[in-house]
C-alpha cells in the first residue's frame, strides 16, 4: 500500500488482529503492517482488578502489552496498541463485559445492555525504542434501545460468530447500528481507534505530512 501522505520512516506496526481496527487505519490512508500480539488479557484484567484499577487504566495496560511485546522486536518501528472496556452499570454495580465465548453468552451481552447505556473506554497507546511515546483514552457512551426478543434472535442469526469478535457482542459498523438509539463520540474509537487524536499524534511525531 502506497501512502502519499506519510513518511517512509518509521514504518507503523499495528500490534492487532482486530479487522475493525485495521479498516480504521487503512481507510485513513495509513501504511502500516497489522500481527497479532498475544497477552493474558484475563490475567492483565484479574491483576487490574484486585489493585482496584478502573477501566481506562485497565484499557491503557492491555494496550500498552500489547505495543509492547510487539516493539521490543522492532525498536525502530512506531509500534500501535488499542484495547476496549466496555462498561455498563446494572443494579448499581459497575459491570465490565468481556468478548462472548458462543452465541448464547452473546444473546446474554445484549439483553443485559438492551435499554440500557454503557460506555466503551478504548485506550490506544504508541510505542517506539523500548518506551511508550503516547496515549490516549476516548469514552465513547452508547444506548441501546429496548430490542425485542425477536429482534435480537434474528440479529444473531444474521451475523452469527462474527459477534463473537467484538467484547459488545455487536458490530456497529454493520446492522449492529439497528440496535441504538443514541451514540456519543468519535464513531473510529466505538471500532476500537480513537482515530483523531492518533492522527494528531503522527502528524507531531513527523510520520505523517502536516
Amino acid at each position: 500500500m502506497t501512502a502519499p501522505l506519510q513518511a517512509a520512516e518509521p514504518r507503523l506496526v499495528l500490534a492487532s488482529a482486530s479487522v475493525a481496527r485495521r479498516a480504521v487505519l487503512e481507510g485513513a490512508g495509513l501504511a502500516f503492517t497489522a500481527r497479532a500480539s498475544a497477552v493474558d488479557e484475563d490475567a492483565i484484567k484479574a491483576s487490574a482488578r484486585a489493585e482496584g484499577l478502573g477501566a481506562a487504566d485497565t484499557a491503557l495496560l492491555l494496550a500498552d502489552a500489547k505495543a509492547m511485546r510487539l516493539a521490543t522486536k522492532e525498536p525502530e518501528a512506531l509500534v500501535i496498541g488499542a484495547d476496549q472496556m466496555l462498561v455498563c452499570t446494572i443494579d448499581g454495580e459497575e459491570r465490565w463485559f468481556d468478548k462472548p465465548p458462543s452465541l448464547d453468552a452473546a444473546r446474554g451481552h445484549l439483553r443485559l445492555l438492551r435499554g440500557r447505556e454503557h460506555r466503551l473506554v478504548t485506550a490506544v497507546v504508541c510505542w517506539r525504542r523500548g518506551a511508550r511515546v503516547w496515549h490516549h483514552v476516548a469514552v465513547p457512551r452508547l444506548t441501546m434501545r429496548a430490542v425485542s426478543d425477536t429482534f435480537l434472535d434474528a440479529y444473531l442469526a444474521l451475523e452469527g460468530e462474527r459477534l463473537l469478535a467484538s467484547v459488545g457482542a455487536y458490530r456497529l459498523e454493520g446492522p449492529g447500528v439497528q440496535l441504538f438509539q443514541s451514540v456519543t463520540g468519535e464513531h473510529s474509537a466505538v471500532l476500537g481507534v480513537p482515530l483523531l487524536p492518533l492522527l494528531a499524534f503522527l502528524r507531531d511525531h513527523g510520520v505523517l505530512l502536516a
